[in-house]
């Protein structure tokens, strides 16, 4: 899938589900688990056992799935993922090698950044997305609405602590999507091969999603823009 349209899907989609469990096999079920339940994207991270050929295997056997590499944090590794077939780079940093590797190799890149500083940063170094993160320890949807508010052009993704309840709400504040572990894929769920469970908590995020989508149009169309037609007393004329 080229580049333009991995971006595309992120952005109808608006959810990457992140796997980060401690065994292949658990990885591989939870992989096809999620993205056979209405999300056709998976982000797996370095920190998986045998990451790379779980891309591998993924982008072979599943070519309508969107496969990316998380937690790349050094332009090797990134090199490795690019090889192994991955489509998009997350990190919880900006490394501006890998941003500018992945740019040359037409792969969508999503560095992490916290601060305003940061995510200008990553941005004007050609990042096609901001990973937010971790959004819950700082603020929460009200951090990524002033960081949008803000930058209301960059395309944010929030990601750290993420759930049901508050799903909708960091899509609201203007988060053009989420990044959800645990929450939408729980261990037990794994542990259990509960392929319904999993099925069903997809279902729920896109839902949330969608209704955040929709409230924040609503907000958008119910705001109404004043024109003061007065004249401020600096205009007025001198006696």
């Amino acid at each position: 899938m080229k580049k333009d349209e991995v971006g595309a899907l992120i952005r109808k989609i608006g959810i990457i589900p992140a796997i980060r469990v401690s065994n292949g096999p658990d990885a591989h079920f939870a992989a096809e688990a999620v993205t056979r339940s209405g999300i056709p994207i998976v982000e797996i991270t370095m920190t998986v056992p045998g990451a790379l050929d779980l891309i591998s295997h993924l982008v072979k056997h599943d070519p309508n799935t969107v496969v990316g590499a998380g937690t790349v944090l050094d332009i090797d590794t990134a090199r490795r993922c690019a090889d192994a077939g991955a489509c998009f780079i997350t990190a919880p940093e900006f490394n501006l090698d890998i941003v500018n590797f992945a740019a040359k190799e037409q792969l969508t890149v999503a560095p992490g950044a916290l601060t305003p500083t940061e995510v200008i940063a990553a941005w004007r170094a050609g990042a096609d997305f901001i990973k937010v993160f971790p959004c819950s320890l700082i603020g929460g949807e009200k951090y990524i609405k002033a960081l949008h508010t803000s930058v209301p052009d960059i395309p944010l993704i929030a990601a750290g602590g993420i759930n049901q309840q508050t799903a909708s709400h960091y899509i609201v504040s203007g988060a053009t999507a989420i990044g959800v572990g645990s929450e939408l894929i729980p261990s037990e769920a794994i542990a259990r091969r509960q392929t319904r469970r999993i099925r069903e908590l997809a279902q729920r995020f896109l839902g949330f999603v969608k209704q955040g989508r929709e409230r924040a149009e609503e907000i958008k169309r119910n705001t109404v823009v004043l024109k003061y037609e007065g004249t401020e007393d600096c205009e007025q004329p001198l006696p």
